[in-house]
């Protein structure tokens, strides 16, 4: 038998050559580091020194500062101030009867809110784009010295009565918007330690791919791979976050608005080695050019 071969086509395999060399060459290497589950896709976290038991430890705690400040915002003003779902409902409930009061004082918290985490947002690329390594730390200290506001006005509320509520329940608004873009934007959307309605969802979508028939029982269905860390992450922030709001609703009513100092000294903390660091390296390039100028 004679068997017919079409003869190669050197242009076809050159090309295909070609396109496996540059592949090769574009291709990053894995070998020096393994990207955890929670990295999105942004180049600034990519060298990133955070270990994946270091992110899972500041999101848990952010967590639990979120419940602790939300208790505060009540025992402050009788409302949870990072419950923008609950807002944007009472201010369509209040449009419809007429009530435009309670429609631009909820829209208020709405705008604080987004406010709140545009300046997050904004402080952590101004950062970047100065080649700090402070940017998340530096949104950090921030919202501590909000927090020390809060106290402060807290203290007055309770000596000028309700002039003061507006700029209180704004403030406030403000600084959970700051809370909750830092570990969003660390994580790229994983953790959201304010907006526990997102961790509940997808720790419900977890659970219907672990309720979800397997493949071994019925072939005929396609096989889900469950995430299992991702599930253990979620239950632990809801966790965290129940367990803040326990100590911060304690808190507030045993120290009244002194408990603010301990909320924002962890997050002082938390920023203090980055800052820190970016303060010292500004130091020294500040002396060495002053001592070039000098000769």
């Amino acid at each position: 038998k004679t068997i017919f071969r079409r003869p190669p086509n050197r242009k076809t395999t050159y090309g295909k050559h070609m396109a496996n060399q540059r592949e090769k060459r574009v291709k990053p290497s894995n070998k020096h580091h393994s990207q955890p589950f929670w990295q999105a896709d942004k180049p600034y976290l990519h060298d990133c020194q955070i270990t994946d038991g270091g992110f899972r430890a500041l999101g848990y705690i952010m967590s639990f500062l979120a419940g602790a400040i939300n208790a505060g915002g009540f025992f402050a003003v009788q409302s949870y101030t990072s419950h923008i779902t609950g807002s944007m409902s009472g201010a369509a409930d209040a449009a419809y009867l007429g009530d435009w009061h309670g429609f631009f004082a909820a829209m208020s918290c709405v705008v604080a809110f987004l406010i709140g985490s545009a300046h997050s947002s904004w402080t952590i690329l101004w950062a970047k784009r100065q080649r700090f390594r402070s940017s998340y730390g530096l949104s950090m200290w921030l919202e501590s010295l909000y927090l020390l506001a809060f106290g402060l006005l807290g203290v007055a509320l309770s000596h000028y009565g309700r002039i003061l509520l507006p700029p209180t329940v704004l403030l406030l608004c403000f600084i959970m918007g700051m809370h909750n873009t830092v570990m969003t934007v660390l994580s790229g959307g994983i953790i959201r330690s304010t907006h526990m309605t997102g961790t509940v969802t997808d720790l419900g979508i977890e659970l219907g791919k672990v309720l979800y028939y397997r493949r071994s029982k019925n072939p005929k269905l396609p096989d889900i791979a469950v995430n299992h860390p991702k599930m253990r992450l979620l239950l632990a922030l809801l966790a965290a976050f129940i367990l803040g709001g326990v100590v911060g609703a304690w808190g507030y009513h045993r120290l009244g608005y002194h408990f603010t100092l301990p909320v924002a000294a962890l997050l002082f903390w938390f920023g203090a080695g980055s800052v820190g660091y970016d303060a010292k390296l500004r130091w020294r390039i500040y002396w060495r050019q002053k001592k070039r100028l000098k000769r």
